[in-house]
């Protein structure tokens, strides 16, 4: 009797990490976006928690969304490389920021965050069949813009606990030409350095809730080679088009969630207060 809120606690982190396995697969992001909303309203976690969970998450979920796209031949491992050297960079600035700010502020960083993101989303008009080449004689721009992406993506997947393909995508698509489908394939190989660097330091921290990461970033793994698989069905505009709409649902959760007296500041039973790492 007394282990059955854990044990639906832990049924309900599995239906967070398959849907979030099944939107990683399809978008080429690690679920975080969707994974922060649902960590704070199912399952109660405060804002910060449900950031520095949601990173324990995307490990699993970003390897084998990878894996999907790799099988298919659309990741790009030289343009993968050059984002992690600024996503690594990105990462560690951004968990120490959320270990230091306010937690009524981490709910609508969250939502300015997305909601750029959707208006990036429809700046511009994505493509299927478009390849990525890099050749850092020649175009040292486009390797300095990655660097810049990755770092751009390393901060926000530090401070808001979402895996960077939210930034990614769009970045490979505007700034690099990438199609759809490698862009994402791409985002997602980007992503696991990303997250573990992010994941170490917040450890350090005592911030997330690393079994409940763990189970939801596993289910994720079951649902994440569907998401592909209706990626590939779709065309790159409905993509697009169901992505924005994705985000909006998002940014709704949040707010919803932030308006209401105190939503900032809940947590659930196995949210201990954060610890000091003595650094």
């Amino acid at each position: 009797m007394g282990d059955r809120p854990a044990v639906a606690r832990l049924a309900l982190a599995v239906c967070v990490g398959l849907g979030a396995g099944v939107l990683s697969g399809m978008f080429g992001v690690g679920g975080g976006i969707v994974l922060v909303p649902a960590l704070v309203a199912i399952l109660g976690m405060d804002q910060r928690r449900a950031a520095a969970t949601s990173l324990v998450a995307i490990i699993p979920a970003s390897l084998a969304g990878t894996t999907t796209y790799a099988l298919r031949g659309d990741v790009s491992l030289a343009a993968a490389l050059i984002i992690v050297l600024g996503s690594l960079v990105g990462a560690r600035m951004g968990t120490r920021l959320l270990a230091v700010l306010p937690a009524r502020a981490l709910p609508w960083i969250f939502i300015a965050f997305a909601a750029s993101v959707l208006v990036m989303g429809r700046a511009h008009e994505p493509v299927r069949e478009a390849a990525l080449s890099l050749d850092a004689a020649r175009d040292p721009g486009a390797v300095a813009a990655l660097v810049c992406i990755g770092l751009i993506a390393g901060l926000l997947a530090g401070l808001v606990g979402v895996g960077g393909g939210v930034v990614i995508v769009p970045g490979l698509e505007i700034l690099a030409g990438a199609g759809d489908l490698l862009a994402r394939g791409t985002s997602l190989a980007a992503m696991a350095p990303t997250a573990i660097a992010g994941t170490v330091s917040n450890l350090c921290r005592g911030l997330p809730d690393a079994r409940i990461g763990m189970v939801v970033g596993l289910a994720s793994v079951i649902g994440s080679p569907l998401g592909a698989v209706i990626a590939r069905a779709l065309s790159p505009r409905a993509a697009s088009w169901l992505f924005s709409a994705f985000i909006v649902v998002a940014i709704a959760s949040v707010l919803r969630r932030a308006r209401r007296p105190g939503g900032a500041a809940v947590s659930g039973p196995a949210d201990p207060p954060p610890r000091e790492s003595g650094r």
